[in-house]
């Protein structure tokens, strides 16, 4: 039995715990809950916020470990069931998590809200969307001012191409207080509303950030992702070349740094995506990586380049004007600038936001901005860029100059 005045610290450090977590100060959070622990260990209430905390922390396994303390005190204690569900969907081990889920609500002691949304989430990660539908149902019916739910319901329903019902779905996430920028982008690709000029930094940024480890190997091998390459080698043909410095707009992983390199003294790259710029830093290839908006990038640099590409990056772009006015500052003249865009379905339209997220562009919307730029049109051609449920999608590829 611990002394009166352990068991007042203990308590304290205890409340401490919860007020750092509140403020998400989660470092603190778990130092303090830990500190609590070594006072009064085992203390169950301590142990399933620490577990907490730890999936907040984004360390699934010490998670794992502290709510499976609880579980072999008390077998039936739901929060920890939820715990441990959640940090085995952070590794990975959905199946499991599905089970841990169902067996929170099986349990029946807790809020079905919470539980059932995170059953849908892990039956997403399971491929399993329809089933998936049903759990978000179940949310709802529970709590129907859940943003997530409503949210990730018309994710879903966008992809099944139910367009009507996936609009509904994104206004009531909306109304329910969802991230206004990301929802009305996700709203715009499938209702008639004013289509965003581009796609929102943090939902590209989040997009490729949990995309990188498999970006490589699933846009080119499982998509045949070939915009890179038909980019590049068509450049090659112009008898332009060699170049000073260039620039690789939206470099990703460094998929074009192999083919850029060979042809230019020095080759920089800018992404928003931390951990895309990770993986090409790996290369070996790049001479300087930026973490930066392009936009701002080419407004900011002090570089002058005479080479810049910009492969597949468009498509979260609509509204290029920013891009071709910046450009204005980063580029020498007669030097190039070699992009690609996805065909939009009609020339009436400058661009538009297609249920796929991605943005289309017209061809006559390409060659008007090229031309208010100073730009000369050296080549534009029409090539697959990838395929989309077996189905090839158009692009056009277009090589500018600088006059």
């Amino acid at each position: 039995m611990p002394a009166p005045d352990a068991f007042e610290q203990a308590k304290q450090l205890f409340l401490d715990g919860l007020q750092a977590f509140e403020a998400q100060r989660f470092d603190d959070a778990e130092r303090l809950f830990q500190s609590s622990l070594a006072l009064l260990p085992g203390r169950v209430s301590t142990l399933i916020n620490l577990a907490a905390t730890q999936v907040k922390l984004a360390r699934p396994q010490d998670a794992l470990a502290t709510a499976e303390q609880v579980l072999a005190a008390e077998p039936g204690n739901a929060d920890a069931w939820f715990h441990k569900a959640s940090a085995l969907g952070q590794l990975e081990r959905h199946r499991e998590a599905l089970a841990g889920y169902e067996k929170v609500l099986a349990l029946g002691t807790l809020p079905a809200a919470e539980p059932w949304l995170r059953h849908g989430q892990t039956l997403q990660a399971l491929d399993q969307p329809e089933r998936a539908l049903t759990s978000y149902e179940r949310a709802l019916a529970a709590a129907p001012g859940l943003a997530q739910a409503w949210s990730n319901r018309g994710g879903i329903l966008r992809e099944m191409k139910r367009n009507e019902e996936a609009a509904e779905a994104f206004r009531q996430a909306l109304a329910h207080g969802a991230d206004p920028e990301l929802h009305h982008y996700y709203l715009a690709s499938v209702s008639a509303q004013p289509t965003p000029p581009t796609a929102p930094a943090h939902y590209v940024e989040t997009l490729f950030d949990d995309y990188a480890d498999e970006f490589d190997a699933h846009l080119v091998g499982v998509l045949g992702y070939r915009a890179h390459d038909t980019l590049v080698r068509q450049l090659a043909t112009l008898g332009r070349g060699p170049f000073r410095s260039t620039l690789d707009l939206g470099c990703g992983t460094g998929l074009c740094a192999p083919l850029l390199k060979p042809m230019t003294q020095r080759l920089t790259g800018v992404d928003l995506s931390s951990l895309m710029l990770d993986k090409a830093q790996a290369l070996g290839l790049y001479d300087s990586l930026v973490h930066a908006d392009i936009v701002d990038h080419l407004r900011g640099t002090d570089e002058r380049y005479d080479l810049v590409t910009a492969a597949d990056v468009f498509i979260y772009v609509g509204d290029l004007e920013p891009v071709f006015a910046a450009l204005d500052h980063a580029m020498q003249a007669h030097g190039l600038f070699c992009f690609s865009a996805e065909c939009a379905s009609t020339e009436s339209a400058d661009f538009e936001l297609l249920p796929s997220l991605r943005y289309a562009h017209s061809e006559r919307y390409l060659r008007a901005l090229a031309a208010r730029h100073r730009f000369d049109l050296l080549q534009l051609i029409r090539a697959p860029i990838r395929e989309d449920q077996r189905e090839s999608i158009p692009g056009l590829f277009v090589y500018l100059a600088r006059r």
